[in-house]
């Protein structure tokens, strides 16, 4: 079936001249006369039997219909060029897409995976941030890093690690003490992971207490939004500590208690069924399981 798509050189000569709301300056950028940009617009008007632009003595603007399609133009040319550049850069090579969870991937992944490009330099791994389940079918990505019970239809779910969070908090709020009883930190502002809704009531539980306020207090995304909050001494975050060993280590942040709980989720790496014998992804899961598994050696 014929698909019903203008021709690309109109699509660029009309996208310049949206983007410059003139078609002398689109000429100029695409090294074309005036006369061809004029053509190449009336050529994708007739075809799409709409008016892009409102022709007057004092120049072009565009039309509500062009606004609106111009702007769905210029993202899709964007989207072929990073897929053309992407292409030619490969050169034989493989890549991975993987979609991660935001502080993890920074915090810990990031640090380790120069030993993954040192192992397998023909292997490209591009990150992106994905905080929620997605379909994979609906996206570019080939696997995922995921935080929940591993539960995600139509994939392999492989196990790195549980989170084991603890109450941290700037050293000022500990006002000279080695540390705060549990009792004490019901008292200060809670910090809330929105992801986590019930991480307080969960480790106030494990300390055998109930706490009435345990959900209440200023919620954040990320971990790294917490631990920057905790850091300027907005109050307690139940934060795990492989996500914040910098800061930890430079005392930017202290654990309040040393106490923990072990949630019933976990980090894994989520693989789709249908690329499981992918030698890449391959790659990836052995390295990455047995990276997490001497981590959780190292610091018991």
């Amino acid at each position: 079936m014929r698909r019903k798509i203008p021709s690309t050189a109109a699509l660029i000569a009309f996208e310049s001249a949206a983007r410059h709301q003139s078609f002398t300056k689109a000429a100029e950028e695409l090294a074309l006369t005036q006369s061809a940009i004029c053509r190449q617009i009336a050529s994708l008007e007739e075809f799409l039997n709409v008016e892009l632009f409102r022709r007057s003595r004092r120049g072009v603007k565009l039309t509500d219909a062009g606004l609106s399609y111009a702007r769905r133009v210029a993202s899709q040319l964007d989207a072929v060029e990073r897929d053309t550049l992407a292409v030619m850069g490969q050169q034989g090579a493989m890549t991975i897409e993987l979609a991660v969870v935001p502080t993890f991937g920074t915090q810990w992944l990031l640090p380790r995976l120069k030993d993954f490009q040192h192992r397998h330099p023909q292997i490209t791994v591009n990150l992106t941030n994905r905080t929620r389940p997605f379909l994979f079918a609906d996206t570019a990505f080939d696997a995922a890093v995921y935080f929940g019970d591993g539960d995600w239809s139509g994939t392999s779910s492989h196990l790195l690690m549980r989170e084991n969070p603890m109450p941290v908090c700037s050293p000022a709020l500990l006002a000279g003490q080695a540390q705060l009883s549990a009792e004490r930190l019901a008292e200060l502002p809670l910090l809330q992971q929105t992801t986590r809704p019930y991480a307080w009531r969960q480790w106030f539980g494990a300390q055998g207490m109930t706490v009435a306020r345990d959900m209440s207090g200023p919620r954040y995304e990320l971990f790294s939004m917490l631990a920057q909050a905790a850091m300027h001494e907005m109050g307690v975050a139940l934060i795990p500590p492989f996500l914040i060993q910098r800061e930890l280590d430079e005392q930017r942040l202290v654990i309040a208690a040393p106490h923990s709980y072990q949630s019933d989720k976990a980090y894994f790496l989520i693989i789709p069924e249908r690329k499981a014998e992918s030698a890449a992804l391959l790659a990836l899961r052995d390295w990455l399981v047995q990276a997490a598994r001497a981590y959780a050696q190292e610091h018991g």
